[in-house]
């Protein structure tokens, strides 16, 4: 991924996570962008001009009634000057002000005055992100065509823990990338391209309170499908229950259990696309509770019968009519990653496995993979990747085969 060419406008407001805009600055610096900055009276609480400036390699810019900046129009001229405006943190008084309209501070002034595409990095108390004035605000911001990324959820620094974390700056960059990547129709490679992707966990329920299930945060699933939006599919998005949002431009079906995921999967052919990156649970319970197991001082516990899961990948993959020209599974393995995806590439009749090493929890959650892609004919390691770069070369692989069926369709057509 490289910014040549592009310039950012970072907006960095209040919130501890301010100290990532930095990384952030340097990520985009290194890879060819140019950024300017402006800090609002809040970030400067907790991140420098001299930091910022020295990182960006530019002024910072803090003070709507500054002569010299206004005698130029600075708000007007920040924004036409940016091929993309960043705010990140973005406090919940930034996304009020944004949704209302305010415009009290250069900040805010500078966002009244934009047309240039606009992304989002929430950062804030879990409970400001869930009081319902902030989620009104997020909606109307989406519904304007905001992108936005996160919040993640985990440890705060006020000793709580809930979803309000900034997203991390690899991943925040890789979305600005991904915004910039495309912007014209000849940039969208699978215009006309119908794709389905499964993502998330899959909830088999026991009795009424408990369900057999995984650590599947669908951060993986969900960065493929929008990926695939980005280069231009048809995208539909089955997903387990995932505390995370969908990404925008996609159709989104909730699913909890694995009949469920594949009933919705079957409703979705035909397809050109299909992902399967869900974790979906091999087992369910061969018949529920109708009410809550109750504990009995350890004496005769519970006989829970399991049985086996439809197996959505391998029925999508079988030979028929409405096969996906393209299959892709993934492979969640503790030990043996290449030889048993290997396994499971012959086993599921797929084109393509995405194994990767799940033992000592290193992948569940967090924003990285270490990814293989296994073929029939080779086993490519692309080492430890943020999952938003991993979704990317997963696509520029797809579009690859693509490409190349088209060719030997045409060659095959020649020959007769």
């Amino acid at each position: 991924m490289t910014l040549d060419g592009k310039s950012v406008l970072l907006i960095i407001t209040g919130g501890i996570a301010a100290y990532k805009s930095l990384e952030l600055i340097r990520l985009m610096r290194s890879n060819g962008g140019t950024v300017r900055c402006v800090l609002t009276k809040g970030g400067a609480q907790f991140v420098t001009p001299l930091s910022v400036s020295a990182l960006s390699e530019n002024e910072v810019y803090q003070d709507l009634w500054s002569l010299k900046d206004e005698s130029e129009m600075g708000h007007i001229r920040l924004t036409r000057e940016a091929d993309i405006i960043v705010i990140a943190p973005c406090s919940a008084n930034m996304m009020a002000k944004l949704a209302h309209g305010l415009a009290d501070d250069l900040a805010s002034t500078t966002m009244l005055a934009n047309d240039k595409p606009v992304l989002l990095a929430p950062a804030m108390n879990h409970k400001m992100w869930d009081n319902a004035a902030t989620q009104d605000n997020l909606k109307t911001l989406q519904s304007r065509g905001f992108h936005i990324i996160g919040p993640e959820s985990g440890a705060m620094a006020c000793n709580e823990s809930g979803i309000g974390r900034m997203s991390e700056p690899a991943e925040i960059f890789a979305r600005i990338s991904e915004i910039l990547s495309v912007s014209t129709q000849d940039n969208k490679p699978l215009s006309g391209f119908r794709a389905l992707v499964t993502s998330g966990p899959t909830f088999e329920p026991i009795d009424p309170v408990r369900f057999l299930g995984n650590r599947s945060s669908g951060k993986q699933g969900h960065a493929i499908a929008s990926a695939l939006a980005h280069a231009g599919a048809d995208v539909t998005l089955i997903s387990g229950p995932v505390n995370i949002q969908a990404p925008a431009g996609v159709t989104v079906i909730n699913a909890q259990t694995a009949v469920e995921m594949l009933d919705a999967a079957r409703k979705s052919l035909p397809v050109d696309i299909a992902v399967c990156a869900a974790a979906v649970s091999d087992w369910s319970a061969a018949a529920t509770f109708k009410n809550k197991i109750k504990k009995n001082g350890g004496k005769n516990p519970p006989d829970l019968k399991l049985k086996e899961n439809p197996d959505i990948l391998a029925t999508l993959a079988r030979p028929s009519p409405s096969r996906p020209e393209i299959v892709v599974g993934f492979a969640a393995e503790t030990e043996n990653i290449i030889e048993n995806a290997r396994l499971k590439l012959a086993a599921k009749s797929c084109d393509l496995v995405l194994a990767n090493d799940v033992s000592d929890n290193r992948v569940f959650g967090k924003d990285t993979s270490h990814i293989h892609f296994i073929t029939e004919q080779s086993a490519l390691d692309l080492g430890l990747l943020s999952k938003q770069e991993i979704a990317q070369k997963l696509v520029a692989d797809i579009i690859t085969r693509l490409e190349q069926k088209r060719r030997d369709h045409h060659i095959d057509h020649a020959a007769e």
